[in-house]
């Protein structure tokens, strides 16, 4: 007779778990989140049908309480008494890390408030997935989704484009075709990947230069991760515009458009126009 080995199960500290669920492939899990949601008494999700396929594949039976951004401040009171009654909680996303862009952050402050204890239970990220196959710079800046009016995305899009780093987007199928303009208009010879259904069946890839981006025809289906490039910098275009010519740009930026400064200059360096473009861009984005 071989004797079985015996085992055991970890146990569990009280408190929130931020478990990461799969972006996609529900088979991108680990095996700690699984233990983790098995041992949890409740779980925390924004659509109880979307988790229930999670879970059923799994085998996990623990309590289902939704907790979306419209329910999320009203559950709270409800959520941080059962987290002090020495329980179990675990919070998850439709997909991905709560409070990445999704529910959690509210309950967490309030869990850092009243010192229940929260651990994180890492997994599969949109992000890191996106940015590992960009073959663009390590160093990201993660910004999440687009601001609903222009005013604040235009605000922000000028901020970034400061940035000399990878930056990573959340778009919307539905709200692409409105955020290429302003992503040309702010990021012009820059290199960016979309990714469309990461590690779905149907998972797209397109690379291409910002230049170059055109409207779709067809909305496409799956949430989007966007990355840009860091910027290229110009070196070239500072040795040929003398110091003279820049502070002339920089004084007729104040009172005319770029095109007219384009044309000017042009003709009277032997510069092309996309490089004295792009420093126009430049000294405006610095104000």
């Amino acid at each position: 007779m071989i004797p079985q080995t015996d085992i055991k199960i970890n146990k569990l500290k009280d408190g929130l778990y931020v478990v990461s669920t799969p972006i996609g492939n529900l088979g991108d899990i680990t095996l700690r989140a699984i233990d983790v949601l098995k041992q949890s008494e409740y779980i925390l999700c924004e659509d109880t049908r979307v988790s229930k396929n999670l879970l059923e594949k799994y085998k996990i039976k623990s309590k289902l309480i939704s907790n979306h951004k419209f329910n999320e401040t009203k559950n709270l009171n409800k959520i941080i008494q059962i987290l002090k009654s020495n329980t179990i909680v675990s919070i998850i996303s439709d997909a991905g890390t709560p409070s990445i862009s999704d529910p959690g952050s509210i309950l967490i402050n309030e869990c850092v408030k009243n010192k229940i204890d929260i651990f994180p239970i890492p997994g599969a990220s949109a992000v890191t997935a996106a940015v590992s196959i960009s073959g663009f710079s390590e160093k990201y800046y993660f910004y999440g989704f687009f601001p609903e009016k222009n005013k604040d995305l235009n605000k922000d899009l000028a901020i970034l484009s400061k940035l000399n780093c990878s930056i990573v987007f959340f778009i919307p199928p539905k709200k692409i075709n409105k955020t290429i303009d302003p992503i040309k208009n702010f990021f012009p010879g820059r290199k960016i990947l979309i990714c469309r259904e990461i590690s779905k069946f149907y998972e797209e890839y397109t690379r291409t230069s910002v230049n170059d981006l055109n409207n779709y025809f067809k909305p496409p289906k799956g949430e989007l991760t966007v990355v840009i490039s860091e910027g290229e910098i110009n070196k070239d275009i500072e040795k040929k515009l003398s110091t003279v010519d820049k502070n002339k740009i920089k004084k007729m930026i104040q009172t005319s458009s770029i095109k007219d400064i384009v044309n000017l200059v042009s003709k009277e360096k032997e510069i092309s126009k996309k490089d004295i473009y792009n420093f126009c861009l430049k000294i405006k984005n610095e104000k």
